[in-house]
């Protein structure tokens, strides 16, 4: 038998620890707007992001054109709303991977244990030595650059995390009681660790992901940047700064403001990560 679930419970936790933190309400409601934007782009945006307008290029910030206009006339803040679709599901989507995949791996190492998790510690090792940026860059330049790539890159960049995070209660949690009851009424091993452990273990891990979904933005507008993210002309934060980049010193806007969408969704995620943190570690609680 499992412990039991306590979601009421941790869902007065997490109320409580936005209380206490009121910046939490300023990651919430950042992040809310972002999401906003980028589900509702196609009407919030006052102009088609990929429409050209060369008589109106490089215009500055003004009325017509809120946050000015790039080198094809195209409308900064158009693509800029635009780009959050590309950065949110980009990063959603590789650390929903790298969550399901690194925590599998994680469980069964620590469930299996012996050589077999010395093997896969010392492989994950081997990757966690990398930097995030250069290992998510080799591996978008061998697979090449397009959107379904990007993901896999960054997914496999994300994954050695999870499974560490897996992999430490695992060990710790099928010393259990109840482990040793499920297996003396015959409870297969994938019953055991998808029934009993994964549950017990689980917001560690979603606490992990809403941390690492900041890096994963962070990487997507890296790659994006130098040209292994999604293809132009798709509106892609990376993307943005790099077109503005030869053009810093006389529209500066180019690149300013796709920067500082990176730096508030970075940010929203990040506080919303400690909020989660605070809520499911009691060692980090403040009564």
């Amino acid at each position: 038998m499992s412990i039991a679930s306590h979601s009421p419970r941790r869902g007065n936790a997490l109320w409580a620890a936005l209380r206490r933190n009121r910046l939490s309400w300023l990651g919430l409601a950042l992040f809310a707007i972002i999401v906003f934007a980028a589900v509702f782009a196609p009407w919030i945006a006052p102009y088609d992001p990929l429409q050209q307008n060369i008589l109106h290029r490089l215009q500055p910030p003004s009325a017509d054109y809120l946050l000015g206009t790039d080198t094809y006339g195209r409308d900064v803040l158009s693509r800029l709303i635009h780009g959050a679709r590309v950065s949110l599901v980009v990063g959603f989507v590789a650390i929903l991977i790298a969550m399901i995949v690194g925590s599998a791996i994680g469980i069964l190492s620590g469930f299996i244990g012996g050589a077999f998790d010395r093997i896969v510690m010392s492989v994950l090792d081997v990757m966690l030595s990398f930097p995030t940026l250069l290992l998510g860059l080799m591996i978008a330049a061998m697979l090449g650059a397009s959107f379904q790539n990007l993901i896999i890159a960054i997914a496999i960049t994300e994954m050695a995390p999870f499974a560490r995070v897996a992999r430490a209660p695992t060990i710790s949690l099928k010393q259990r009681d109840f482990i040793e009851a499920g297996r003396a009424m015959g409870f297969s091993d994938s019953r055991l660790m998808g029934r009993h452990i994964l549950p017990n273990m689980a917001s560690e891990v979603v606490v992990v992901g809403s941390m690492w979904m900041a890096s994963a933005i962070r990487t997507e507008a890296a790659l994006s940047f130098i040209g292994l993210g999604v293809p132009p002309p798709t509106a892609t934060w990376g993307g943005m700064i790099r077109e503005g980049f030869d053009n810093i010193l006389d529209s500066w806007w180019l690149a300013v403001f796709p920067s500082l969408a990176i730096l508030l969704t970075v940010l929203a995620l990040n506080i919303l990560g400690d909020a989660l943190r605070d809520a499911i570690d009691p060692k980090t609680r403040v009564e």
